[in-house]
């Protein structure tokens, strides 16, 4: 028998805090439920249990060693993530054991990573070990977001809703990613073969009319003879490799000042002020952390572990910061509406729905509420990004190409008028 400290509500709804003594998880929640109350929260207390259970689980961790992974590079796709989840919430939903239901995936699945992590957690499962323990042990496939949603649905006895409710989360926050970044992709490739079209002809037109130029003994127009340096530059003096890995340059600056909390929150308030990009960051980064509070919050996770949670899994500084702030604000007893505001990271219209959710009690509907409208307000402020770079970039193109038009024309038509006077002449 083991002993577990529990916080729960009573039928007043006020919090209760106390331990209990039961031999699982499972059987402590059945326990808690028969004294009238509604667990919130479950935890083991350690160095409770009997030396005859500390011996059994020794043995199991023999019986059960975690399963090596097969060599990858990165996690487990997310579409394969996504379709898992649902088709072990549609098992737990027809009321198969959590043991037999990942055992059906894994012979399910194609070989691969995902396979070997299912089979791992399939092991611990049936060496005594809760779910969401076993997940935590395979971050590659559930971050810590994933890891705290299983463990609420197993304290509220609702997992098969969890899982659903995961996938869905996962689904949308994947869709969202999915517009943001095919937004870049248009302009990215133009650019791309734009820069390699104009380094071809400056390094291998332009120094053919740059000689045609020379034989002439042709005085060169300013703007010339910056078109035609520029080319000495591209072709003599490595100027194509600096053209060539000047974004690998940047890309590495940037991943190494990004690597410390105050070079991340600068990099992400840089991004957020640029227009229009940094709306688009700006409402993605809104609609993921209320989604995801949303579903902590609806999953029955504390709200204090909801907000640290969401943090984490932010995936911007800046609203990361603000978060903590919030967090702090409601530990000393605040709401979350006031201290959302006083950050200042937020539209009013968010902090009005937060409001109003506290008052009325459905604060994790309105927070997916808040996140539906900002998915919509994303793909708007996408529409017109692309509307307005595609005439931008024909602009640019042609200021480019018509300055070298020019620049190789002028001494051109000199050369013309100069030859044509020879001949009237004679």
């Amino acid at each position: 028998m083991a002993i577990f400290s529990f916080e729960a509500m009573n039928s007043s709804g006020q919090e209760v805090r106390d331990e209990i003594e039961a031999s699982s998880s499972e059987e402590a929640i059945q326990k808690i439920r028969q004294k009238g109350y509604f667990p919130t929260k479950v935890k083991e207390k350690a160095g409770k249990k009997t030396v005859k259970k500390s011996r059994q689980e020794e043995e199991i961790q023999t019986l059960t060693p975690k399963r090596k992974l097969p060599f990858s590079i990165g996690g487990v796709p997310r579409k394969q993530l996504v379709t898992f989840t649902r088709q072990l919430s549609t098992l737990q939903d027809a009321g198969l054991p959590i043991l037999r239901s990942l055992q059906i995936l894994e012979s399910q699945q194609k070989p691969g990573l995902l396979k070997a992590i299912i089979g791992g957690v399939a092991d611990e499962v049936e060496g005594g070990g809760s779910l969401s323990e076993a997940m935590a042990s395979y971050p590659k496939a559930f971050d810590k977001l994933y890891v705290n949603m299983i463990h609420a649905g197993e304290m509220g006895g609702v997992l098969d809703i969890i899982l659903s409710r995961l996938a869905d989360f996962m689904e949308k926050a994947a869709k969202l990613k999915k517009k943001v970044i095919g937004a870049m992709i248009y302009p990215i490739v133009v650019i791309t073969i734009a820069v390699g079209i104009v380094s071809m002809i400056m390094i291998f037109v332009i120094p053919k009319f740059a000689e045609i130029f020379r034989d002439f003994n042709l005085k060169l127009p300013t703007v010339t003879q910056i078109l035609v340096d520029f080319s000495h530059w591209m072709a003599n003096e490595y100027g194509w490799a600096w053209v060539l890995f000047s974004p690998l340059i940047l890309y590495v600056i940037w991943k190494l000042v990004r690597m410390s909390n105050g070079g991340r929150y600068y990099t992400d308030m840089m991004l957020i002020n640029i227009p229009i990009i940094g709306q688009i960051i700006s409402k993605s980064a809104i609609a993921r952390f209320t989604r995801t509070l949303g579903t902590l919050i609806s999953a029955g996770v504390p709200i204090l572990d909801a907000i640290n949670i969401t943090k984490e899994t932010s995936g911007n500084e800046v609203y990361a910061r603000a978060l903590a702030k919030v967090h702090d604000a409601i530990r000393e007893g605040e709401s979350m509406a006031d201290p959302l505001r006083a950050t200042k990271v937020c539209d009013a219209i968010v902090v009005n729905m937060v409001d109003v959710g506290e008052e009325t009690g459905d604060l994790d509907k309105m927070l997916i509420k808040i996140a539906d409208n900002y998915d919509n307000d994303v793909d708007v402020l996408v529409g017109s990004l692309i509307s307005i770079l595609e005439p931008v970039m024909v602009v640019v193109l042609g200021v480019i190409v018509g300055f070298i038009v020019i620049a190789l024309f002028m001494p051109m038509v000199s050369l013309i008028q100069g030859m044509s006077g020879g001949q009237n002449k004679k």
